[in-house]
């Protein structure tokens, strides 16, 4: 067990003397390629606004659009059960969407992924939200065993996106029933106004199968998969292109404030905050605040703060206070990491090796990559599916 300094682990220890970002609280230690403008504005807030006017372009077009599109599932849903789909994990983006497709009179089939990580907060949560609004509830187990495995792996790979798994799952899930049930739309709690800016390096590209193969064969001996989803790349344009399956990312298009949208949902359906963004898992939790931090020097509080500042919901004096908090309470983190480790089966010393070993790229295994180069070239136009990455 690592002594008390390292559980109240800051950004500001992390970073040391890295030269920090005038508007976010990104620094160069967060991005060795990161540079500053004459402002000593990084260019995240650059590449920020270029997004948001590429993607969303001025209020009056969101608006039209908008409307026109959640005109367009409603037609298109006529006759059928359900007129789109929506993955809900319990967090807050995920639960406001699902009031805000009650509000706006969609039937949406709710999916969920168990893959053995669900806090008993997160389950209440779904369970109060799909019951409140008599949603439908598909939520696809992962066998414990299997998934277990498959972390392991990329635990033991000491790559730095372990969450490559569960997003490359839950987005298979969606993909499939909506083309089992011919649903043509599908719901995501994907917003640039509080997930746009992520520092390169510090996730990778969920949809890459091959990658994910590769890791867990080469470091987990596992060749076949029996309840883990996947998708492969023909499957994934299949999809796109004769299906016509079409994402919409509600938040980017409505007044979406995190804090009042915790608020509505407090009130609407009694729903419970776990303390910090995706911590509705443990093992996420667990992930991002001691697994980046004490491994990888990433700390993602950064990277969310930075967004609430960029979008102006949040002062950088106030997410600096933020950054001064603790990563983990000493006594939390003494318990959830037994916790943890009981679970995956490891010793300290076995975790603490792992923790120690040095950093993979994600590119140092096999990729489709190359299979997306000549889809561009042939096509010249967008990754589907994937564009927006957590």
């Amino acid at each position: 067990m690592t002594d008390q300094s390292t559980h109240t682990l800051t950004s500001q220890a992390i970073t040391g003397d890295a030269r920090q970002c005038t508007v976010t609280v990104l620094d160069s230690g967060d991005d060795a390629k990161m540079t500053f403008d004459e402002n000593g504005a990084c260019n995240y807030v650059r590449e920020y606004h270029e997004r948001i006017k590429a993607e969303l372009k001025d209020e009056a077009w969101r608006k039209s659009w908008f409307t026109a599109k959640v005109q367009e599932i409603k037609d298109a849903g006529k006759g059928k059960k359900y007129d789109c789909i929506m993955g809900l994990s319990g967090g807050t983006d995920s639960s406001y969407m699902a009031v805000w497709a009650n509000e706006n009179g969609l039937r949406p089939l709710v999916v969920h992924l168990d893959n053995g990580w669900n806090s008993e907060l997160a389950v209440k949560n779904i369970e109060n939200i799909c019951s409140h609004f008599n949603y439908d509830l598909h939520t696809h187990v992962i066998d414990w065993e299997e998934f277990k495995a498959l972390q392991i792996a990329y635990l033991r790979a000491s790559v730095v996106d372990i969450e490559v798994l569960t997003d490359h799952a839950i987005q298979t899930v969606v993909l499939d029933l909506a083309a089992k049930h011919h649903i043509n739309y599908s719901l995501s709690g994907f917003n640039l106004a509080t997930e746009a800016v992520m520092p390169r390096g510090w996730t990778y590209d969920k949809t890459d199968l091959n990658n994910l193969k590769d890791i867990v064969k080469q470091y987990g001996g596992i060749t076949k998969f029996k309840t883990f989803p996947t998708m492969r790349f023909l499957k994934r344009l299949y999809y796109h292109f004769f299906l016509k399956l079409e994402s919409i990312h509600v938040l980017d298009f409505i007044d979406y404030n995190k804090e009042k949208a915790m608020e509505i949902l407090k009130e609407t359906v009694g729903w419970r905050d776990y303390g910090g963004k995706h911590y509705e898992s443990a093992f996420t939790k667990f992930y991002q605040a001691y697994i980046l931090p004490e491994k990888f020097g990433i700390d993602k509080r950064k990277a969310h703060l930075s967004n609430l500042i960029l979008s102006g919901q949040m002062t950088k004096e106030h997410a600096l206070k933020q950054l001064q908090e603790p990563l983990y309470d000493v006594h939390d983190l003494e318990d959830e990491k037994e916790y943890i480790l009981k679970k995956f089966g490891f010793s300290v010393e076995e975790f603490d090796k792992i923790m120690q070993q040095p950093r993979r790229n994600h590119e140092e295994f096999d990729t489709d990559q190359r299979y997306w180069k000549i889809y561009f070239k042939l096509i010249g136009w967008r990754k589907p599916f994937s564009r927006r990455s957590k």
